[in-house]
């Protein structure tokens, strides 16, 4: 959990690291915002087509092999950005983003599937909001590290090309430290199951699961349907504010651009402890539909008191705004997470956290170019009021969920076992049955 928390962390510290500093790169490669802005929406384009590869590999080959991937890819693509300091190499640094997108596919399906392996049922939701944690953080760095590396220099570009350097060489160290790290220590799974659904999954023989079957198992499932919506309103919209966030403050504060990171720290360290007492709370009370329900219209909220105080002109009350906004909006990851495994257990918690990112992915391009281009043209609250708008549909969207908890009445004891009488025509099957009895 610490090894994939950590290069996750540096995968996502790559994909905010430009958008803080979008005026630096903007005069730097001497491009405009919007391509700036393309170089986190890469993040986002690159994981709608490679998300269901990446989950039918996740469920075929394993834990260990998409860890590798995902750590290898990464520290690939922060190499290549060490041979883009130069003004005119902008391909270069896209196409270096580019792979370190691709990484992203083989990451954030991860937190669900390692928590359901790896931890037992009174600890499973709070694994998963510590693996969220780490990608969480490593945007926290990303907002707070690049404007201190990296300060506005205009008339001194050669500066500008060293302290960017800085940056991309020691990014590149710790993902290839991190990289040889996860083929040291990272394992497939225990050697005992940690709960009664793991075990129930892991005496079932290998030809009876189906990745296209569990794909559309997913999509006949109405409640999950409507929580691939809502979660792609949510985390899509978290997308875009940190995208846009050095425009939005910069906008109203020039010259703050250290302080726009230091803003964007505040929202996601603020995320991070909601996670984990989110992560916390499910654990103790099982409530994840209220939980849900409840952290989205306090995001709602959050977001409205950020958008009516963002030109009052003081930043102190931007950061108090921000804190509450990240607390709420970026602590409600893990639950869209969790809440996915809840209801469409026995399904692969891969392919369910896959589908839920890509809708992510797909709502945080729309709500990038749409909100990025209200703030252009109007200003930073018609954009935040785009978004306002989208939220309250999702508030909407989650009271609609009707709540079956199928892995937590499995690990109570509570719902009848798809277990095949045991028979003389089949000693495999007898003994395959024989042992899940056993283990329940």
């Amino acid at each position: 959990l610490a090894v994939f928390s950590c290069y996750s962390l540096v995968n996502a510290f790559q994909w905010i690291q430009y958008s803080i500093l979008s005026n630096v790169f903007a005069g730097f490669y001497g491009v405009s915002f919007t391509q700036i802005d393309w170089l986190s929406m890469v993040y986002m384009v690159a994981y709608v087509p490679l998300i269901l590869p990446a989950t039918w590999l996740l469920d075929a080959r394993g834990l260990r092999l998409t860890a590798l991937l995902g750590s290898g890819l990464n520290a690939l693509g922060a190499w290549l950005k060490c041979g883009s300091l130069a003004p005119q190499r902008y391909p270069l640094t896209l196409a270096a983003q580019a792979v370190c997108a691709v990484a992203q596919v083989f990451i954030l399906g991860l937190p669900s599937r390692i928590a359901s392996v790896w931890f037992g049922p009174t600890e499973v939701s709070t694994a998963c909001a510590v693996a969220v944690l780490g990608n969480q953080l490593g945007t926290a760095i990303g907002f707070l590290l690049p404007p201190v590396l990296v300060p506005n220099t205009p008339n001194d570009i050669d500066l500008m090309a060293h302290n960017i350097g800085i940056m991309f060489y020691g990014t590149a160290i710790v993902s290839t430290l991190l990289f040889f790290l996860t083929g040291v220590v990272f394992e497939e799974k225990p050697k005992y199951p940690p709960s009664h659904s793991q075990a129930v999954l892991q005496t079932k023989p290998p030809e009876d699961y189906s990745y296209k079957k569990s794909i559309f198992n997913l999509f006949r499932n109405i409640p999950f349907i409507l929580l691939l919506i809502s979660y792609g309103i949510m985390t899509g919209a978290f997308y875009s504010v940190s995208t846009l966030l050095n425009q939005m403050i910069v906008s109203h504060y020039e010259g703050e651009e250290v302080n726009a990171g230091r803003i964007g720290l505040t929202l996601v360290v603020a995320g991070m402890v909601g996670s984990i007492i989110c992560g916390l709370w499910l654990d103790y009370t099982k409530t994840y539909k209220q939980t849900t329900l409840v952290v989205y219209i306090l995001s709602f909220i959050g977001l409205l008191v950020f958008t009516f105080t963002l030109d009052f002109g003081y930043l102190i009350v931007v950061f108090v705004t921000g804190g509450v906004l990240g607390f709420f909006m970026t602590g409600y990851l893990p639950l869209g997470f969790e809440f996915a495994v809840e209801i469409t257990y026995p399904e692969s918690e891969g392919t369910s956290s896959g589908l839920l990112n890509a809708s992510a992915q797909i709502f945080g391009i729309v709500f990038t170019l749409v909100q990025g281009k209200l703030t252009t043209d109007y200003s930073p609250r018609a954009g935040n009021i785009f978004l306002c708008a989208w939220i309250f549909v999702g508030i909407i969207l989650t009271a609609l969920i009707k709540s079956d908890l199928r892995r937590h009445n499995v690990n109570s004891g509570i719902m009848n076992l798809d277990v095949k009488p045991v028979s003389g025509d089949s000693y495999h099957d007898s003994i395959t049955n024989l042992n899940a009895w056993l283990l329940l």
